[in-house]
């Protein structure tokens, strides 16, 4: 049965800092707790549009970017302890400029996959900042078995999983931003 998982978080850090880090695959990793192991095994990029100019040159970040057509190979750890790795093939769907990107399992542990991340502007208490909205739309394979093995287990590591990219992501910002303004 076809399952939906919904996060947001909002950070204190212009879109366009925060698109420019998501859109880049080799961020991934960081994101990911280090006893998977994560890693990006291969990549084929395609260019996405022309990145808009943003009227503020310190708002110019320039990093690669997975556009529309991409695809990436990632290979994880799926269970602590285990020595087992596990293949990800991801394919970009959608790819729209500070707005969102989409990416869909083309191979892997999943029987289908689309992840939309969109990332928007909103202020809170008078600061400026951007929401990171997540949508997951997946289904596990083996059917009632696969539903009871959400049940029980993959739906609250998602959950874990995404709580702990929001802690990272608190650490990550920060410093992607001074290392940005070293080079503007």
């Amino acid at each position: 049965m076809p399952q939906t998982l919904h996060t947001s978080q909002w950070t204190p850090f212009p879109v366009e800092l925060v698109f420019a880090f998501f859109a880049n695959p080799a961020n991934l990793p960081h994101l990911m707790p280090k006893w998977q192991q994560p890693r990006v095994e291969s990549s084929r990029l395609i260019a996405p549009p022309t990145r808009p100019i943003a009227p503020d040159p310190t708002l110019r970040y320039q990093s690669p970017a997975a556009g529309t057509g991409s695809e990436m190979v990632f290979s994880f750890r799926p269970v602590r302890g285990i020595p087992f790795r596990t293949g990800w093939l991801a394919r970009i769907t959608e790819f729209a400029w500070n707005s969102h990107f989409c990416d869909e399992q083309i191979k892997g542990p999943f029987a289908e996959w689309k992840h939309c991340h969109r990332i928007e502007s909103e202020s809170q208490d008078g600061v400026n900042g951007t929401l990171i909205s997540d949508e997951v739309e997946y289904t596990l394979p083996l059917g009632p078995l696969g539903d009871l093995g959400n049940a029980l287990f993959v739906r609250s590591r998602m959950e874990a999983m995404f709580a702990y990219r929001q802690q990272r992501l608190a650490e990550i910002l920060p410093l992607a931003a001074r290392q940005a303004a070293r080079r503007n």
